[in-house]
């Protein structure tokens, strides 16, 4: 039995779907690789000075272990927001996105390489001994309080909270959920002792610039445009 025209036309979707999600993918991948071997490696290094990261408001913020919750959904928050621009092909958002990201994690990374910092705001012991206290000292123990400004954890929520909201895709009540989700995750650095009031507003200071560069701008746009046209080039020639 002959193959139908609409089967056909599904698998040549299908394949032109996953080639272009690899050829997208490709390359946050690859950096996403860089990313973690420097990190680790700046994670195990002694430097021979730290620079303390600290502010009187610290001292004021409560350590409250349910904020957990939301510090470690930023795992999904984040990840769930990149992958779904990436599988839905959406190009602009996705690259503007990842734009957005890379910029302040290699930033990040840059500044605890040359300039070490540490704080010392965790609690030596838990006030309380329940589920929540308990995934507080795994994060502890899993992550040292070296090498935490500007907050990652911050300002990628901000980027995928922009992402969300400057997006035709979801609904207003999905874009206030998802701006809910964000502002929980940042609150909880600070609840959790995870991070200083310092790393929180320097995190806050470099999603407003980047925002400015890959939001306000044609930047992301012209290049998917010059991509695009080398790689029709390369296909004509």
């Amino acid at each position: 039995m002959k193959e139908s025209f609409a089967s056909k036309r599904s698998v040549s979707t299908t394949k032109m779907w996953l080639t272009e999600t690899i050829r997208c993918g490709l390359p946050l991948f690859i950096y996403a690789i860089i990313y973690l071997k420097w990190f680790a490696y700046i994670e195990n290094i002694n430097p021979l000075h730290y620079t303390v990261i600290h502010t009187n408001l610290d001292d004021q913020i409560p350590f409250l272990e349910i904020f957990i919750i939301p510090y470690l959904f930023w795992f999904i928050y984040v990840s769930a927001t990149v992958l779904y621009f990436l599988f839905k092909n959406d190009k602009e958002d996705y690259f503007k996105l990842t734009a957005f990201l890379i910029t302040g994690m290699t930033l990040f990374l840059f500044i605890s390489t040359f300039f070490p910092n540490i704080q010392y705001l965790r609690p030596s012991t838990m006030p309380r001994d329940n589920i929540f206290t308990r995934l507080v000292v795994m994060i502890y123990n899993s992550d040292t309080p070296t090498n935490l400004w500007p907050s990652i954890h911050c300002y990628n929520s901000i980027g995928a909270a922009i992402a969300i909201y400057k997006s035709n895709r979801f609904s207003k009540a999905f874009k206030n959920v998802s701006t809910g989700v964000a502002i929980s995750i940042i609150l909880s650095t600070m609840f959790v002792k995870q991070h200083s009031v310092f790393d929180v507003t320097t995190a806050f200071i470099c999603a407003i610039v980047a925002y400015v560069v890959f939001y306000r701008t044609d930047l992301v746009v012209n290049s998917i445009r010059r991509s695009e046209k080398k790689r029709e080039n390369r296909l004509a020639n």
